[in-house]
């Protein structure tokens, strides 16, 4: 993916808006976080998981792709190239989050995000 087609993914979620984080590119939905952009960390977009054992998954299965640093070693996050990142995965990972950071006011209103299905 380049980033122009992650930042349109990313402002394809209802809500969201561009921000910055620690100086890095970030995004937020309805003003809570939603992830941000972590260039110096080979140019990678941080994906929150559901859990630490889903990250060493995939970082088993494309280490080429997927990483992570000693900072977010105790948390399930997993950092993804994204030049390689598969663009259907990281839509689905990103409804996932979207869904539990995005005001329970616009998840009613966007109810085709809100079902345990891919979402949009």
């Amino acid at each position: 993916m380049t980033h122009d087609e992650v930042r349109a993914l990313l402002l394809s979620f209802p809500g969201v808006e561009d921000g910055t984080s620690y100086g890095q590119p970030s995004y937020k939905v309805a003003g809570k976080f939603f992830t941000w952009l972590r260039p110096q960390l080979d140019d990678s977009i941080v994906v929150h998981l559901d859990n630490q054992h889903e990250r060493d998954l995939l970082i088993e299965m494309d280490p080429a792709t997927f990483h992570f640093t000693d900072h977010y070693r105790d948390y399930p996050i997993v950092l993804a190239r994204i030049a390689t990142v598969d663009p259907v995965w990281l839509k689905a990972a990103l409804d996932r989050r979207w869904r539990k950071v995005a005001p329970k006011s616009l998840s009613k209103q966007h109810p085709r995000l809100t079902g345990t299905g891919s979402g949009a």
